[in-house]
């Protein structure tokens, strides 16, 4: 299975962890909120579980690359 990461805008709080741990991954939009960059490589899936599970709002979604559905990281 192949894992893709995003970010709920409405859940983050801007806690900047996803930011620091992945640069190449995320950044703050004009509103302090975490987003994705554009055109950034997603990481393997085990850096991608832990990215999300270490998000303190839990504004990092993972998702089935193939189906879109939504995986539990917990």
């Amino acid at each position: 299975m192949t894992y893709r990461i995003g970010v709920d805008a409405e859940v983050c709080m801007s806690s900047g962890k996803c930011v620091a741990d992945a640069p190449g991954l995320f950044r703050f939009d004009d509103d302090e909120i975490a987003e994705m960059i554009p055109g950034a490589e997603q990481p393997h899936d085990e850096r991608i579980l832990d990215l999300a599970r270490a998000c303190p709002s839990g504004a990092l979604v993972v998702t089935d690359a193939d189906s879109g559905e939504e995986i539990d990281v917990n």
